[in-house]
């Protein structure tokens, strides 16, 4: 074994590659490489100082783009020291992109009136002239950068920057990009010829992200003028033909009046109490319910449910509170009376990037008949789980809920309730429920100590001392929450079991009923310690009681619960 030692000042370039760094011998056996790290799209793009849509334009650009090492199809993992070189190879952050020196050039001119921004970057790059608000430094960098990267994918770049930025500052002004991911995951395939609809599309993202890039028709309104002209002119711009997104708000002033689509997918403003209730109280799209002011999210709901063809689905961002405020009960009841509720995915917390706050998917059809509206809701509990990973529920994650177990008083429709139910295993628990009380109750009794007929009159009738007398001797100390002994001449049961008699409770009750202990002002019998153990010793048992005594209540009661709830939805039956 080589036992020669580096000594401290040694020039380490002087040292053989080859030779231990701590033992300073000569290596005879190299271990075998091991894998390195593995990184995200999205973490290639921080390092090389650039959006994830240019991250994907490299891999569709270079075919010596590191191949993935990992993940899946939608979030692929590439070697870390691989991506290194690659960046280095083609000077990939190595200076200031000219994306970023665009984006910053914007930032400085427009400040807090980005949207405005990109709508001129975005009317450069459709019509080839440059609005006259454009300043012409920012009009060369947009076209210096079109020119090598297409006008598609700068208007992409420039919009995944304005999330990103939007994300930062913790507002929900245009839909995260891990939204859009789980929307797409459960429209799942998109006819060529179907009608997409978002009623509160924002700058298009979600809109444009559902089913194939040119075919189907894509229908978009939104409030906001800026967010409605630039959607449209990325729609333009990026190729999807045939979308029409319009500016309005959809509740009041429905631009699309007419239309019935085969998909509605909406990521709607929350917590707005103006939505125009007093303006809209007969309006026929509320044909569930007319929405309170607190619930503008059923309002939003109703309006997509009522732009659905026969057999059109919704596909609707809502925050979990939709599903059990008190407010919206008789609505949510009757999506689940006529049966056009079908699915409820929470989703994981972090999905909606402003809070780390859970949201739900609820998913609505409209039945092409009577007889074909479902009888069960599935319920999909994703909560826990990766907002980047799987979107796959597990069978224990989810539960198919039949409709008359969902319309009870609160109409409750959070997905983890009714999964946790569905895999509870009622008899297991049950009988181990019963065990734990048979057992404990056995031992109540032994616990309850033997006490024989006193002499009376009562101890404190007799020779007493106060226990600030005790505290001033220096046997007793003031604990938390009740005195305790500190001598061998005092024993602490019987301290402390006297101070809980009758006499020193009503000491420390005042004529209100609050109990609060007056642990300076009781007294105890003075006894020698002999029989201070003999007490302390019955009092302690008394106290093991009481305790065990409440445990026993908290499992009679949870037995009782569990037993009902048992026997209602058929878990449990009785025995012979």
């Amino acid at each position: 074994m080589c036992l020669q030692l580096i000594v401290n000042g040694v020039n380490k370039s002087s040292i053989d590659s080859n030779m231990d760094p701590v033992y300073g011998c000569r290596m005879t056996h190299t271990p075998a490489p091991q894998a390195g790290p593995l990184v995200t799209g999205s973490e290639i793009a921080r390092l090389a100082g650039v959006t994830r849509a240019a991250v994907s334009n490299w891999r569709r650009r270079y075919d010596d783009f590191p191949t993935p090492r990992g993940g899946g199809a939608n979030s692929p993992l590439f070697d870390l020291t691989e991506v290194r070189a690659w960046l280095d190879k083609q000077r990939k952050g190595q200076e200031v992109s000219v994306e970023v020196q665009l984006w910053q050039a914007l930032r400085g001119v427009y400040g807090d009136d980005m949207l405005g921004g990109l709508v001129h970057v975005a009317r450069l790059l459709t019509e080839g002239e440059a609005p006259q608000e454009l300043p012409a430094d920012i009009a060369r960098l947009v076209r210096n950068l079109a020119e090598s990267d297409g006008a598609a994918e700068v208007v992409s770049i420039l919009a995944e920057r304005f999330t990103e930025s939007v994300r930062r500052t913790g507002s929900d002004q245009v839909t995260s990009s891990r939204v859009i991911r789980a929307v797409s995951h459960f429209a799942g395939e998109v006819a060529p010829d179907a009608t997409l609809f978002d009623p509160a599309c924002g700058i298009g993202s979600l809109l444009l992200a559902i089913g194939p890039q040119q075919s189907p028709r894509r229908c978009g309104q939104e409030s906001d003028a800026r967010s409605a002209t630039f959607a449209q002119l990325r729609a333009d711009l990026t190729g999807h033909v045939g979308a029409g997104i319009v500016r309005g708000d959809s509740l009041r002033d429905d631009q699309w009046a007419d239309l019935k689509a085969d998909l509605v997918v909406c990521d709607p403003p929350v917590g707005e109490s103006d939505w125009g209730r007093e303006d809209l109280l007969l309006d026929p799209r509320w044909e569930f319910g007319t929405p309170s002011r607190a619930e503008g999210e059923l309002a939003w709901l109703q309006h997509a449910y009522a732009h659905t063809a026969p057999g059109g689905r919704v596909l609707m961002v809502l925050p979990a509170s939709v599903a059990y405020r008190k407010a919206g009960r008789r609505i949510r009841a009757e999506l689940v009376r006529r049966g056009v509720l079908t699915q409820i995915t929470a989703l994981p917390s972090g999905t909606a990037a402003s809070h780390a706050l859970p949201v739900h998917l609820w998913h609505l059809r409209r039945p092409l008949t009577p007889r074909d509206a479902v009888t069960s809701v599935r319920m999909v509990d994703l909560a826990a789980g990766d907002p980047e990973g799987s979107l796959e529920p597990a069978p224990e994650q989810m539960a198919d809920v039949s409709l008359i177990d969902l319309l009870d008083d609160a109409v409750d429709l959070t997905p983890g309730r009714h999964v946790g139910d569905s895999h509870r295993d009622y008899a297991a628990e049950y009988q181990t429920l019963r065990r734990q009380l048979t057992e404990q109750a056995r031992h109540l009794a032994e616990l309850l100590p033997a006490l024989a007929a006193g002499e009376g009159p009562s101890s404190l009738d007799g020779p007493t001392v106060s226990v600030a007398d005790l505290a001033r001797a220096g046997l007793v100390e003031y604990g938390d929450p009740e005195p305790v002994s500190i001598s061998d001449q005092l024993d602490t049961d019987y301290l402390q079991g006297f101070l809980r008699s009758g006499a020193n409770t009503r000491r420390s009750t005042s004529t209100s009923g609050t109990f609060r202990l007056d642990g300076k002002g009781a007294r105890i019998p003075q006894m020698d310690i002999t029989e201070q153990r003999r007490y302390g010793a019955a009092f302690r048992a008394l106290q093991e009681f009481e305790e065990l005594a409440r445990s026993v209540a908290e499992l009679s009661r949870d037995a009782a619960i569990l037993a009902r709830e048992g026997l209602g939805n058929g878990a449990l039956a009785p025995e012979g």
